[in-house]
């Protein structure tokens, strides 16, 4: 099989393109760097998705005669080159690819439902994003879903492992570690995670499953809070925190204080801490025969040991 990646070397990225070369499948990954690492067996296309003077018969070479392609690009820090990339950048790969690829799959995120704080957010859920980033990637979504391309877009919730480049869950894990770790509000918020490992294996399943094109999948290994906190806590050998603090004073003091360098409680924070939203993963288990293929256990005793190790 023939795949092709942007953002083949990111977090994610640099997963899927090490499955795919494991099951002895051709790859190429756009990038505009000489050299990717972990992508030495792959074919490197060198091009730019936020440049629009990237050629396009870089892109059409790069899309030409592809099984699959899996767009990961994206970019999380500036607002110009999210509209760049996400948007403009993909409707340039779009048109590059009518009539050259078998299938196109789409990371996208659920943040795409938007700032939600109760119930249960499914595929059927309305957009509706809120900062730059979440808005731009539903409007990327909306050009694959009226590209006439046969498609799949997958929104995980948060992702994690060994060598992610998000430090809100290491600053928890050094909170737990440290004994200074606490509940807010009442009991029963949410944490919805899932593990590279996993999102890897739902994006392979969209690639190649039968019943995927056209369909949208919510992937997460939702768990309450609780049991969260308590998984790091074993894995670092620490005590279960139990201290819990009123969610509308521990506000306050973010509120107060949470702009003081080093200080470890945000609003943000705040927010993720006493969200209760869950992101249910019926239709790709019921549909692509989806699993986790590794459980929340697995996925944070490796976080906490890359966490011991960058120590």
């Amino acid at each position: 099989m023939i795949v092709a990646v942007t953002g083949g070397s990111g977090f994610i990225g640099r997963r899927l393109v090490a499955e795919h070369l494991a099951r002895g499948d051709r790859v190429r990954v756009l990038t505009r760097r000489e050299r990717v690492e972990g992508c030495a067996a792959a074919a490197l296309y060198r091009g730019d998705l936020g440049d629009p003077g990237n050629e396009a018969a870089s892109l059409e070479a790069f899309v030409d005669g592809a099984d699959v392609l899996y767009h990961c690009a994206g970019e999380i820090r500036d607002p110009v080159r999210m509209q760049a990339v996400h948007v403009q950048g993909s409707a340039r790969l779009l048109r590059c690819a009518r009539g050259r690829v078998g299938r196109w799959v789409q990371l996208s995120s659920v943040g795409a439902y938007g700032p939600r704080r109760s119930g249960e957010i499914t595929e059927a859920t309305p957009s509706q994003p809120a900062g730059s980033y979440e808005t731009t990637k539903v409007e990327s979504d909306r050009l694959v879903q009226d590209s006439g391309l046969a498609y799949s877009i997958l929104r995980p919730a948060i992702v994690f492992g060994a060598g992610m480049t998000n430090r809100s869950l290491y600053q928890m894990i050094a909170m737990i570690d440290r004994g200074l770790f606490c509940f807010v509000g009442p009991e029963g918020a949410s944490a919805n995670y899932v593990h590279v490992d996993n999102v890897v294996q739902a994006l392979t399943l969209c690639a190649v499953r039968p019943e995927a094109p056209g369909r949208v999948y919510n992937l997460s290994d939702h768990c309450s809070m609780e049991r969260f906190v308590a998984l790091i806590a074993g894995a670092l050998g620490k005590s279960e925190p139990r201290l819990r603090l009123p969610e509308a004073f521990m506000r306050a003091c973010a509120g107060v204080l949470g702009r003081l360098p080093g200080f470890p409680l945000t609003p943000a924070r705040i927010d993720a801490l006493t969200n209760r939203c869950s992101y249910p993963i019926t239709r790709i288990c019921r549909e692509l025969g989806y699993s986790h293929r590794v459980s929340m256990q697995q996925g944070m005793e490796e976080l906490v040991g890359a966490w011991k190790s960058a120590r």
